[in-house]
């Protein structure tokens, strides 16, 4: 198994923004030193709890700062911007990261983002899958390009001049294009295996009760048969919450107290998700009363907390229930507090992961 980071993130109203951002970019260069294998951010326009409005931006930022990671959008929200402005930032962060860049992508889950937008009304996954052809088609293409759908439209035709390069999109620096990833939040989705059938990877999302994550790989290997591919455990990304200190009683504090960014993360979630309908991700029975989906009854299911041998079995635990998978995705949280944030993830790179690995190799002997 290897470790990946994801951050959305989610951060307090009254911390500073140039504090949140700081921080997540030192848990990015952290990763990128204890050998985290990917690290993804999230972005999203209006929202003051989850302050990184540019994904590409911010990984940009650290294009230079990092040496061995994977850096990867996670998500670009694709029915929120344009596929001319997509194919270009994209391009050109694969080219500043020289390769180490995964292109994730999503319809978006932010409610207010698609109001401000103006496609609240309007068919985002219509919309998704009309742009990322429209960036595939623009990076595979040549100038004027002359592309038109029901949302977008591409051309330089008019003003176009060839002898100085004008008019034409830089191609990615991977050939034909950075890896397509994207998230996977709901049960038994057929998402995934479209997603699959294209060549794309999944990431089951660190908010999913084990039971749902583990209808993920069905639907993934399916889309593999359709794509022509064979379907690979250690392709398959799993995110997890997990908090890891040095004692029980630390590790319960942090993850568990009123104050806890683990608390503050699915504070935030379970009011969102409540309010756009959605609380079935956390029902482990469908026939559930909402007002039985309560904080207690999230954070007991779906965050991991202990000491590093603790962590180790209760993620091998929580792989019992999902079948393997090859990327543990640790979700980033904020660091309120700041030793405890990074000594978590430390000690999950070098204690809780060799004492996983250690125990699936066993486990094959």
């Amino acid at each position: 198994m290897q470790l990946s980071f994801f951050t959305m993130p989610i951060h307090p109203l009254n911390k500073p923004v140039w504090q949140s951002i700081q921080e997540d970019r030192e848990a990015f260069i952290l990763a990128d030193e204890l050998g985290f294998v990917e690290g993804y951010c999230g972005e999203h326009t209006t929202d003051q709890a989850e302050i990184i409005t540019s994904t590409v931006a911010f990984l940009a930022s650290l294009a230079y700062e990092t040496k061995n990671i994977r850096l990867g959008t996670g998500t670009v929200n694709l029915p929120n911007s344009h596929p001319a402005r997509v194919a270009a930032e994209v391009a050109m962060l694969d080219h500043m990261l020289k390769g180490r860049f995964n292109f994730g992508i999503s319809p978006g889950g932010l409610m207010s983002d698609a109001e401000v937008f103006g496609n609240l009304d309007k068919d985002r996954n219509a919309m998704f899958i009309e742009c990322i052809n429209m960036v595939l088609q623009i990076w595979e293409g040549k100038a004027p390009y002359n592309l038109q759908g029901d949302y977008y439209s591409v051309t330089t035709e008019k003003t176009m001049m060839p002898e100085i390069g004008q008019g034409e999109f830089i191609k990615p620096y991977q050939d034909p294009h950075p890896p397509i990833v994207g998230t996977v939040v709901a049960p038994y989705s057929k998402g995934v295996t479209a997603m699959a059938a294209r060549g794309w990877e999944p990431i089951s999302a660190n908010f999913l009760l084990p039971k749902w994550v583990a209808t993920h790989w069905p639907n993934y290997a399916e889309g593999c048969a359709q794509g022509g591919r064979e379907a690979k455990f250690e392709n398959w990304s799993v995110a997890k919450n997990l908090c890891v200190a040095d004692d029980m009683a630390t590790a319960k504090r942090y993850a568990r107290d009123p104050n806890s960014p683990y608390v503050l993360y699915f504070k935030q979630l379970l009011t969102k998700l409540r309010s756009g309908g959605r609380l079935n991700l956390f029902k482990e029975d469908q026939n559930m009363n909402d007002e039985d989906v309560t904080l207690d009854y999230v954070l007991d299911r779906l965050v991991i907390y202990g000491d590093p041998s603790s962590v180790a079995d209760q993620v091998l635990a929580f792989q019992e229930q999902t079948g393997p998978f090859g990327k543990l995705v640790y979700a980033g949280q904020d660091w309120l507090d700041y030793n405890l944030g990074r000594r978590s993830m430390i000690l999950m790179a070098e204690q809780v992961l060799p004492k996983i690995n250690t125990a699936i190799g066993a486990g094959e002997q």
